[in-house]
């Protein structure tokens, strides 16, 4: 692509942030991260209390992209089949034949509302289509519609009822992202929003083709080597084994961040470059997208539950003192 087409394409993603605006209030990060993991290929999830409009931000988004949506409610007695879809049996002159009944999961974005309320057997059937963008049914794999991301919510409070995600599905998530709570001039916008009607239409600003081009131009944005090395370091640092582990580190995590990690880093790195303005990978886009593609792969030891240390300051601190091994 020309570069004024790419520039062209960047100012509609900044137009997408401003129309989504209309309808949610506040939440600009988490707005800004979920484009850079759209822009990235990759799956989101959403942690944060209900009544946050977690769904209504992922309805919007998916209506000014012009992306298919779909919402599955998970629930202790849902099943795999329920969300992937099932073969039905139907007459054909004089035989019955199988019939591929399409599930919920084929859209181009699917929220998967309390995913810990589901048990493990039917969280499992999102793996195949979070990594690989298929289901199989039978011996039958069909494919998804792209682009295609899943983005997942569930709420940190309550834990009555519910099924820990497993760590294989957690690292299957590009990002992690806690929705934080309304401000008071936030909460006085949201309930003149909801309340007393005030909605502004939202319109469509990108395409499928649109979006496509990006994801592919994304890719070919380039990593300088000191970059690159120092992203590399900051995974490896979160292994207490590590040569380049800090002592927090090596104190409260049990296990470290997996190659994806690193691969998550790299491409939404590339996709904020590009919305700055860039065609390079800065230290900042890798600092950035660190924290979110980190804190949920990784594993918190006993001391740290004691202490009640979180993944986050243990990775800030990580942040910090990597800054003085960055190259000039």
């Amino acid at each position: 692509m020309k570069e004024e087409e790419i520039r062209e394409l960047v100012g509609k993603v900044a137009a997408c942030e401003t129309e989504i605006g209309k309808g949610i209030i506040g939440q600009k990060e988490t707005i800004r991260q979920i484009i850079l993991a759209i822009l990235a290929e990759g799956n989101v999830l959403l942690e944060g209390v209900p009544g946050l409009g977690k769904t209504e931000l992922v309805k919007t988004i998916a209506k000014v992209m012009d992306l298919s949506f779909s919402r599955i409610q998970f629930t202790p007695d849902l099943m795999p089949a329920d969300i992937t879809g099932t073969n039905l049996i139907e007459k054909e002159g004089e035989h019955n034949v199988f019939r591929f009944q399409r599930g919920p999961l084929f859209a181009n974005i699917v929220l998967a509302d309390e995913i810990n309320r589901a048990t493990p057997k039917t969280q499992s059937a999102l793996l195949e289509a979070m990594q690989e963008k298929t289901v199989t049914v039978g011996t039958q794999t069909y494919a998804m519609d792209l682009p295609y991301m899943v983005l997942a919510t569930q709420n940190p409070i309550e834990n009555e009822g519910t099924y820990p995600l497993p760590e294989a599905q957690l690292d299957r998530f590009l990002f992690k992202l806690l929705v934080e709570y309304p401000n008071l001039q936030e909460l006085k916008q949201i309930v003149h929003l909801t309340v007393e009607e005030e909605r502004e239409e939202i319109n469509q600003v990108l395409n499928h083709q649109d979006l496509i081009q990006l994801q592919q131009t994304i890719r070919e944005v380039p990593v300088a080597e000191a970059v690159e090395n120092y992203a590399l370091q900051l995974v490896l640092g979160t292994h207490p084994e590590s040569e380049y582990a800090t002592a927090p580190v090596k104190q409260y995590v049990m296990a470290g961040a997996s190659p994806r990690a690193a691969q998550a880093i790299f491409r939404t790195a590339k996709a904020r470059a590009l919305l700055s303005g860039r065609f390079n990978v800065s230290f900042d886009d890798i600092d950035y997208v660190a924290l979110p593609a980190l804190r949920h792969r990784v594993a918190m030891n006993f001391d740290a539950l004691s202490e009640n240390i979180a993944a986050d300051t243990v990775i800030r601190s990580l942040q910090e003192e990597m800054d003085g091994r960055k190259a000039v």
